[in-house]
């Protein structure tokens, strides 16, 4: 009788096997990248290498509204979306003040940190951070780990988040982060 079953789960149990996801070692099963830029690059500001998953500027991803800079009914992105597994460290690149979110809405995650470097002129908003170590008016010196990658309030799994703002400026003021950032193609 036992191998009766057994014969007739066998079947079964494979097609649920291969239903189900399995653990990768290439990341988070929910990364979606809506770039043909399969570079892995390294940063001062975060550990490892890891690829891009939204550039800067207009975009594919169907998070965005519509907007009048990009073709065909493109959403424009305000910042740079690194993938990265959750729970990677981040550390920041130059001194900074930490700044206060409140302004940020839901896209960012509960909790965004904000570091502001007057004498470099930017804000850097940095989107789906957990585990953060800092809060408004700590002031931070170079290669200080602050937070740590996440996932929440991000529809495409783990990742960072990095806008390059003006000081005290809004999402208008958002400009290319790419150079802040100092991503190199890992070798």
């Amino acid at each position: 009788m036992r191998s009766w079953t057994s014969a007739l789960l066998a079947p079964v149990l494979l097609l649920a096997a291969l239903a189900t996801p399995a653990p990768s070692a290439a990341g988070d099963p929910d990364w979606v990248f809506y770039t043909s830029d399969k570079t892995r690059y390294t940063s001062p500001w975060f550990a490892g290498a890891h690829r891009i998953m939204i550039p800067f500027g207009c975009t594919r991803a169907p998070y965005y509204s519509p907007d009048p800079r990009c073709a065909d009914g493109r959403g424009f992105h305000h910042g740079i979306d690194v993938a990265m597994p959750c729970g990677t460290t981040l550390r920041n690149r130059y001194w900074a003040r930490v700044v206060g979110n409140d302004a940020l809405g839901p896209a960012y995650g509960a909790t965004p940190v904000v570091l502001r470097n007057r004498k470099r002129g930017f804000d850097l908003v940095i989107g789906h951070t957990r585990r953060v170590r800092v809060e408004p008016g700590d002031r931070l010196k170079p290669g200080t780990v602050f937070a740590r990658a996440s996932d929440d309030g991000a529809p495409d799994g783990c990742h960072l988040h990095f806008e390059k703002r003006s000081v005290g400026g809004g999402l208008a003021t958002a400009t290319w982060p790419r150079r802040l950032l100092r991503l190199q193609a890992a070798g």
